[in-house]
């Protein structure tokens, strides 16, 4: 499958184009950026092409990759699924539903696949341990945190100073991971039920799950480096499970979501963590962006 990369920041130099660049069943054919220089540089850095008309990649590969922020992405996505290409999205897919269901509308209309890149369901033991959950019963609560330590420090993460980022903060950033854990162990989220400020970028969420389980996340961007990390308690009649750690790292997990683009369009079967999970962890996030503007008022 002749696949192109859309975007050239940090994101897409030290994660999509290796991915895309090792994997054996792909051809990384091109780089778009809306810098042209440069999508020139990377692209001469992994040994593909740089493209100035996204028009054309889409017209010379099969699928793309986008490493860009949401709202230019989900533009993209839908231009992109309309030229006949399938989609390895990353999170989260918009930061509105409307630009969300924009971009699966797409997707079905066209026929194609897609594959939104939440990295630990492409993590070989998280993902079998999220497999493994999802299948006992009785589960009565949880508890997800989500912590990055980008702003109010001297990080020296290439990433602090993204503007979306800095915009629309942890909710959008690390949520989606928190959900893309809890959504399926727990069923979908009939409501958020509370949502509340805390330092800095911190948001606390509760949520009422369909199966009868609450869930509680803490998510922030803006946390001591000592207290950063990520971690998922579950609690229920059988005990308790906790999420583990992985080894693997962007560009493996990566690897694996290609692996998964390729068998949706190999069987015509969408993957989980489709198009439509994406729009479904926007529309969630909305909702707790709505309850906790109206708390600030």
């Amino acid at each position: 499958m002749r696949i192109g990369l859309l975007g050239t920041g940090p994101w897409a130099k030290i994660a999509h184009a290796p991915a895309l660049s090792e994997h054996a069943e792909v051809d990384f054919a091109g780089v778009w950026g809306r810098r042209p220089e440069a999508a020139k540089e990377l692209a001469d850095r992994f040994g593909t092409r740089a493209y100035d008309d996204v028009d054309a990649l889409f017209a010379d590969v099969d699928a793309v990759a986008v490493a860009l922020p949401p709202s230019v992405q989900a533009e993209l996505a839908v231009r992109a699924a309309r030229a006949g290409c399938h989609l390895l999205l990353d999170k989260p897919v918009a930061t509105t539903v409307a630009q969300g269901r924009a971009v699966v509308d797409a997707v079905r209309e066209a026929g194609v696949a897609s594959v939104v890149f939440f990295t630990t369901r492409f993590q070989t033991g998280p993902a079998a341990w999220i497999a493994e959950q999802a299948g006992v019963d009785g589960w009565f609560t949880a508890h997800a945190q989500w912590l990055g330590a980008l702003f109010g420090h001297e990080s020296g993460s290439p990433f602090a100073d993204s503007p979306w980022r800095r915009e629309k903060g942890a909710l959008w950033d690390v949520g989606p991971h928190a959900l893309s854990v809890l959504l399926p162990v727990l069923g979908d989220a009939r409501r958020v039920t509370a949502a509340a400020a805390g330092p800095g970028d911190t948001v606390h969420l509760v949520l009422d799950h369909v199966g009868g389980a609450s869930s509680t996340l803490t998510l922030s961007l803006s946390a001591p480096p000592a207290a950063a990390g990520a971690s998922v308690e579950l609690r229920g009649a059988s005990g308790s499970a906790l999420l583990p750690e992985s080894p693997e790292g962007a560009v493996t997990a990566l690897v694996h979501a290609t692996d998964a683009l390729l068998a949706a369009v190999k069987t015509g079967q969408p993957h989980p963590c489709d198009a439509a999970f994406g729009l479904r962890v926007t529309e969630i996030l909305a909702e707790a962006e709505t309850l906790l503007e109206r708390a600030a008022d």
